[in-house]
């Protein structure tokens, strides 16, 4: 049989370990007893496609049943994971295939709006309808030519002032501590996925594989009213002719205290006998930039972050909040999923958003990968126009709307996988 004719099927269970061996080959990864235990705790064989030549499995797309925080709310998200094909049946369509197969999958059961995905290679899924919803800096400090500016004096009469200390500790045996802690954080960020109890082990264990260095952990912050923040991280010593050179990497920063925020940075860009401090899932308005006296000393790079797919369009921009009041007729283009088509009206006031269908002209035009992009409040309509990506074919109607999509702080997609 063709492998253009082979069909596309459900996963097993018995299936999972072929798919992790694939997944290794593609991404180059070494064998990981601790990590395929682990996984296996969040593996959704049921909502994996695979593809098999014989009775190996050469292509698969996985999706895990998440909710992400959007402007104002939690949603339903297909969290679409670890899509290849092995590098012996390239070039054959199996990718397209396996694609579209899942957003059909995806749309049919009706339980999830969105989609969303990190992208090891960004050219691949815009055509699949994605749009870039976050971008990211990756921060490579160099600790010894920065410093912290002094932070403003505190209000006693607003608790401010309180002492904080450092706790650390191994972080599986801290969970309890930090979950609490990131659920705080995670509802009022968008792009943050929800972790459940297998996520939380799946993020905290130590993996041989993903181990960089011999020391690391968590470092939390204390009040006398409770704990206030954390940060996962981890270090590799480092030495040559003028002495030590360890390196520093975060994972994690969390927390929405000014003041426990400044703290644990300042534990991180302090550790003894480092040099270096990086940190790839920084936000594109991550607060350390304005906490810093020499910003070009964080050596920041910018990246595509979160990759978002509206797979029901009016089920989407209705589960959102609006930063402003917003009545606008969208014209959308998806040739994907036809049903999200056609002329839009969307109307939010009060914190209630509406999406219905119209006859009435539209005033805005784009693609839905487009209107992905802006979903979650990152890339403002108005540059999305100025791209040439959105059309305003009514004038003077893009500065409420643009101001209606965007958010208080930017998309970060951090804590998705």
């Amino acid at each position: 049989m063709l492998d253009t004719e082979s069909p596309i099927e459900t996963a097993t269970p018995a299936d999972l370990d072929a798919i992790g061996s694939l997944m290794r080959t593609l991404f180059h990864n070494e064998p990981d007893s601790t990590l395929a235990e682990v996984h296996a705790g969040i593996a959704e064989p049921g909502r994996s496609l695979v593809v098999r030549s014989g009775e190996t499995v050469v292509a698969h797309a996985g999706v895990y049943t998440r909710g992400l925080t959007v402007p104002g709310a939690t949603l339903p998200a297909a969290h679409v994971t670890d899509v290849g094909v092995a590098p012996t049946h390239r070039r054959r369509g199996l990718l397209t295939r396996l694609m579209r197969q899942q957003l059909r999958d995806v749309r049919a059961a009706g339980r999830e709006p969105i989609a969303v995905l990190w992208a090891s290679e960004g050219p691949i899924y815009p055509r699949f309808g994605y749009g870039q919803a976050t971008q990211q800096l990756s921060l490579h400090v160099d600790t010894a030519a920065l410093r912290l500016v002094e932070p403003a004096p505190a209000d006693p009469s607003d608790g401010a002032g309180s002492a904080i200390t450092f706790r650390m500790g191994d972080p599986l045996h801290l969970q309890a501590v930090l979950a609490p802690l990131y659920e705080r954080v995670r509802v009022g960020r968008p792009g943050w996925s929800d972790r459940t109890e297998p996520w939380w082990r799946y993020v905290l264990t130590d993996y041989p594989s993903r181990r960089f260095g011999p020391t690391g952990g968590v470092v939390i912050t204390d009040t006398p009213g409770g704990p206030t923040g954390y940060a996962l991280w981890r270090s590799r010593a480092e030495w040559d002719v003028r002495g030590p050179r360890g390196q520093v990497m975060v994972d994690e920063v969390v927390t929405d205290d000014p003041a426990a925020y400044q703290a644990l940075w300042r534990f991180l860009l302090s550790i003894d006998l480092t040099r270096s401090v990086s940190f790839h899932h920084a936000a594109i308005d991550e607060p350390l930039q304005y906490l810093v006296d020499e910003p070009r000393q964080l050596g920041a790079g910018l990246n595509h972050g979160l990759w978002v797919r509206i797979v029901d369009l009016p089920a989407a921009l209705a589960a959102r909040s609006y930063a402003a009041g917003v009545d606008v007729v969208l014209d959308v283009t998806d040739p994907l999923l036809p049903e999200n088509a056609g002329r839009w009206r969307l109307t939010a006031a009060s914190g209630t958003a509406r999406c219905t269908r119209t006859d009435a002209p539209a005033e805005l035009a784009c693609d839905v990968r487009d209107l992905a992009a802006a979903y979650l409040g990152g890339p403002s309509l108005g540059t999305l126009v100025a791209a040439g990506r959105v059309r305003e074919i009514r004038p003077g109607v893009l500065p409420r709307v643009s101001a209606a999509f965007g958010w208080h702080r930017a998309p970060s997609g951090l804590g998705v996988f």
